[in-house]
């Protein structure tokens, strides 16, 4: 039987109009891979993320990903909830953190996007059958707009594999912006959406120009 929180991430997202056909890929191929997880109520929100995170864990594990959210209250939830998983290895910027604290998340999240992708080109080349990586733990940084990586402080891009919008974003600029400072070229983005949120996100995507298309229930399908 399914909790809660996975019943809304599956069964409530059926009903949801989609912004654009399942099987939609963005028009920009530098744009990344988009989709929305769609949650009932906002309180099966934090366990919903909590269970991908989990899936995620099983078949790709040590993938470098990114969670944004709009406030510094939410973030502390974020990192108390996410940090207390086994399998999450996680690191937060912050407005008051000292700069060289802030140089170690930094540098120690690029180091792990740097491991992965090298690990991904040898099992690609492998001649044997891909395995899961299942015994590593996932690399992670959770961030609020205001403390995302500043190109005009020679800080580069975070190059997530994955950018979770734990809040969905109001605005194409900041939803750009997230993008810019955290995800790969390649990279794909998570938005959880709470039900009433379903018309800012056909805005969102309407401005923006991107395809914003469901998530599969099976994560496996877009990793």
């Amino acid at each position: 039987m399914r909790s809660p929180a996975a019943a809304a991430a599956g069964e409530f997202s059926d009903a949801l109009p989609s912004p654009t056909s399942p099987a939609a890929t963005p028009s920009h191929s530098s744009s990344g891979r988009h989709f929305y997880l769609a949650v009932d109520r906002n309180i099966f929100k934090m366990k919903t993320l909590l269970e991908l995170l989990g899936f995620v864990a099983e078949r790709r594990g040590a993938l470098p990903i990114a969670i944004c959210v709009s406030s510094r209250d939410e973030l502390d939830t974020v990192c108390a909830d996410v940090g207390s998983l086994s399998f999450v290895s996680l690191s937060p910027l912050y407005s008051d953190q000292a700069e060289a604290e802030r140089a170690s998340v930094l540098d120690k999240f690029h180091q792990a996007t740097i491991q992965w992708n090298h690990a991904k080109t040898a099992t690609d080349n492998a001649v044997s059958p891909k395995t899961e990586e299942t015994n590593l733990k996932l690399t992670m940084v959770v961030a609020t707009d205001a403390c995302l990586p500043q190109a005009a402080l020679g800080e580069i891009s975070l190059m997530a594999r994955v950018l979770i919008n734990f809040e969905l974003p109001t605005k194409k600029e900041v939803y750009f912006r997230r993008m810019s400072t955290c995800l790969a070229a390649d990279g794909i983005v998570i938005n959880m959406v709470v039900g009433g949120e379903v018309t800012t996100l056909k805005a969102l995507e309407e401005t923006s120009g991107l395809l914003i298309a469901e998530m599969p229930i099976h994560v496996s399908e877009i990793l």
